[in-house]
């Protein structure tokens, strides 16, 4: 007989059909179960075959396919090798040129990354003076949150040794660039703002105080504590902050900006650590406790919460309030080129009265205060082709 006639798709019967799928499908599994064992077995005998089959059969993954990128912190593999015979070949000329041979003078210049860390608007977190001081956070809501929004907030409060939860009111006057004004002007160093769809937390909007940046989180996969089998309990102590795979000059900026949401000095004897995990721009957050078992053994115990963030869009500022009741702005029209700028406009009439300029205490308590900017400048955005066709936004 022909073996067509036992494919599966070509029985009618669907019971026979059934029998010979599976038949064929733990046939398949014996081979290949067969053929492991058998190159473990040859494997066993030769450890090179191994190490050979290892190094050549490297899974294509989207980290190790990504392409180098010049904003990546990290050198280029590729270009290493040529990179130290250049820098060899010149040291080599400058030597011959100058006539020593054993003496090199190495001279120290600042990189360009050295300069925007000493700029960048988290450079004061790093020059306190008591390094166990916990930042101040404000924690917040959107306008009238669900319970599971309160949940992950008190957890939240958990994580951040500095934190404190209030809870947001709706209405005029409590825009979130008023907000983040409101709690600069009294010491607080970061704001975090819990967002909500269909009663769950969707995202999460981070503003470093008081002059921003402010940054847009994405919120995924949350589960809470007690959602979390064999979870520990948390201590008040002050946890340590491991950040991976932050390389690029935006990655470092974000992971910079986690970095003073804690501490600069974490308290070791509470065994506790932050994990903010980057891998293909997802930021995936955990919280565990370690566990020693004994003087060899360690284990790691999670305490929670857990949750993906993938950021949106980044801003320079505090978010802005447009202001709808101010009075218009002057047009300005143009005039002729014989009007110069610091001729007066004659279409313009002079103002008579000019405003009442405060002084003393009150003055000083303006010029102190925060006042959120009118419109947002984004120095980021995801676009859904960038990161189709170049993944390494964050990373």
């Amino acid at each position: 007989m022909p073996p067509t006639r036992f494919l599966p798709s070509q029985v009618k019967n669907k019971i026979k059909r059934e029998e010979l799928t599976h038949k064929s499908r733990k046939a398949k599994g014996q081979a290949k179960l067969q053929k492991r064992l058998a190159r473990a077995k040859a494997e066993a005998n030769d450890p090179a075959a191994k190490e050979k089959r290892l190094t050549e059969n490297v899974p294509k993954t989207l980290d190790n396919m990504r392409e180098y990128d010049p904003s990546m912190l990290t050198a280029n593999p590729a270009a290493s090798t040529s990179k130290q015979a250049a820098s060899a070949t010149n040291d080599s000329e400058q030597m011959q040129s100058s006539g020593r041979s054993g003496d090199k003078t190495n001279i120290h210049m600042p990189s360009e990354l050295d300069a925007d860390l000493a700029s960048d608007p988290f450079a004061s977190y790093f020059s306190e003076d008591d390094p166990m001081l916990p930042p101040k956070v404000l924690i917040t809501t959107s306008s009238k949150a669900s319970k599971r929004t309160y949940d992950l907030c008190n957890e939240l409060v958990g994580v951040f040794p500095g934190a404190e939860f209030i809870r947001r009111k709706s209405g005029k006057g409590f825009e979130l660039g008023r907000i983040a004004g409101w709690a600069g002007d009294r010491g607080y160093k970061h704001l975090c703002v819990v967002n909500e769809d269909m009663k769950k937390p969707n995202a999460i909007t981070l503003i470093h105080l008081p002059h921003g940046p402010t940054a847009y989180f994405k919120l995924t996969s949350v589960q809470l504590t007690k959602e979390i089998f064999g979870h520990a309990r948390a201590t008040p102590h002050n946890p340590e902050l491991i950040l991976n795979n932050f390389v690029t000059r935006l990655g470092l900026g974000v992971g910079r900006m986690f970095q003073t949401l804690f501490p600069p000095m974490p308290e070791f004897q509470g065994r506790q650590v932050v994990t903010l995990h980057n891998q293909r721009d997802f930021l995936f957050f955990r919280r565990h406790r370690y566990a020693f078992r004994s003087t060899e053994k360690v284990a790691l115990q999670e305490i929670g919460p857990r949750f993906t963030l993938k950021l949106r869009y980044l801003k320079k500022d505090i978010p802005a309030v447009t202001r709808f009741g101010e009075e218009p702005q002057n047009l300005d029209f143009d005039l002729d080129s014989t009007v110069t700028a610091d001729a007066p406009n004659p279409q313009v009439p002079a103002q008579q009265d000019e405003p009442m300029v405060p002084s003393g205490a009150e003055a000083d308590s303006l010029k102190n205060k925060k006042i959120p900017p009118k419109t947002d400048e984004f120095l980021w955005q995801w676009k859904v082709r960038s990161c189709r066709s170049r993944l390494h936004v964050v990373c």
